[in-house]
């Protein structure tokens, strides 16, 4: 029996590990799990990022629910730990006796043994007679940061509420054929005669959607090339930006390169993929040769052009711009306890940087897409009105599309539109 539960104890030691991380560092949800045990495979790998996942998704919510049974605040990791277990009770089809035996088991693990007695107290007390947040505002259910709320009932008078609830779905698994090694409906046609339940998109040309995720390496024709994994609103850049045979592309912040590989399996053209990020540009030169596909692949700030561009002018240009992340919470949950207040008016400041800088390297007559995978406004249309005022050279195009909701000068989609993940585009025209 003991065994039992310290094998059962793995999956939430890693869970609340990670999850510790992200709360007390600072560090990303991704980076943290990398750190789990070789030995930690099939079902209790997946039930170890089940968890940590689902407790950073729901985390102040089940801080609530933790808060009238302490007396003190835990340390982190046992904070991280409880609030696991409580995710568990809440939210899993784990037994609810396996629950609370491998969480208390997690406790000798994470050297907290001498919180044993409180984990199981807490657990079985939450079984018994869970603490009522009848009077918890919107946020604390949704379990989002205040200012975070907030600023996303501003933007989203409408229905607020059902921007947050889209935030903590979980996202689909989207793919994307590659048009140079045959059709989106042959992939589909191939994929169901496989087995697999896959249906086409609508909204997207080459998109396609698992009805279960698998992992990467299972995908027939991935490692081939013929697919790739891609939400449906980033397939979106490449009609927007839609380059001809023989044009000058720059894709501005390319990594982790899924836009570059697009546009490049769309037509011949000479893309230069730029990324500020050396490590993460590899990722770019991995898919491009996963793909078969080339590209110009270089490191380089895109607000400082001095630094990389030779000077020969761009006909099209992608600027997918670093964000807040806010359109994709349901893919990274941690981002609503990494993000602060502070970092919005930065990232517009960084924004409206790279676009006055791009523009002088974009042809008369060229066109340029600005993108971002948030939903605020202020990363949004905001920056492309103050852009297009101290621009006179440059006009926003209107976007007629069945995706999203028109803004001012582009287009936003909500998390959840057509299963897409929350994002804005504007297409900017240079006479």
């Amino acid at each position: 029996m003991a065994s039992e539960a310290a094998n059962g104890a793995r999956p939430r030691v890693v869970a609340a590990r990670a999850v510790a991380a992200v709360i007390e560092s600072g560090r990303s949800l991704d980076d943290a799990l990398a750190d789990w045990p070789a030995n930690l495979v099939g079902a209790d790998l997946a039930l170890a990022r089940l968890l940590a996942y689902g407790t950073l998704r729901d985390h102040r919510r089940l801080g609530a629910l933790l808060a009238p049974r302490l007396k003190k605040t835990p340390q982190p990791l046992l904070d991280a730990l409880l609030r696991v277990g409580l995710f568990q009770l809440e939210a899993t089809r784990v037994p609810a006796h396996a629950a609370v035996h491998a969480t208390v088991a997690a406790t000798k693990a994470l050297k907290l043994g001498g919180a044993r007695g409180l984990v199981n107290a807490i657990l079985r007390g939450h079984q018994r007679e869970p603490v009522s947040l009848a009077d918890a505002g919107p946020a604390v259910m949704a379990s989002y940061p205040d200012w975070l709320a907030e600023h996303i009932g501003r933007d989203w008078p409408d229905d607020p509420a059902a921007i947050l609830a889209a935030g903590n779905a979980r996202a689909p698994m989207q793919l994307r054929a590659n048009r140079r090694q045959g059709s989106r409906d042959g992939l589909v046609a191939d994929y169901r005669a496989a087995g697999l339940d896959v249906t086409a998109m609508d909204a997207c040309a080459d998109g396609a959607q698992l009805a279960e995720p698998m992992a990467a390496e299972r995908l027939p024709g991935f490692a081939d090339g013929r697919v790739s994994i891609q939400d449906g609103a980033a397939q979106l850049a490449a009609d927007l930006l839609a380059p001809a045979e023989g044009q000058r592309v720059l894709d501005a912040c390319a990594a982790p390169g899924n836009k570059t590989a697009h546009l490049l399996e769309r037509a011949d053209i000479a893309l230069t993929a730029l990324d500020i990020d050396g490590q993460r540009l590899a990722r770019v030169t991995d898919t491009l040769a996963r793909l078969g596909l080339a590209a110009d692949v270089r490191v380089g700030d895109a607000g400082a052009p001095a630094n990389w561009w030779d000077g020969q002018l761009f006909d099209r240009i992608l600027l997918d711009a670093p964000c807040s992340g806010t359109g994709v919470i349901r893919r990274h949950p941690d981002i609503k306890w990494l993000r602060r207040a502070s970092d919005i008016p930065a990232a517009a400041e960084r924004q409206r940087g790279l676009l006055a800088a791009l523009w002088a390297t974009l042809a008369p007559g060229g066109r340029m897409v600005y993108a971002t995978c948030s939903i605020l406004a202020a990363e949004g249309d905001a920056v492309i009105d103050d852009f297009l005022a101290r621009e006179p050279r440059a006009a926003a195009q209107p976007i007629e599309a069945a995706w999203g909701r028109a803004t001012t000068h582009g287009r936003r989609i909500a998390p959840g539109d057509h299963d897409f993940d929350g994002f804005y585009y504007a297409v900017l025209a240079k006479h």
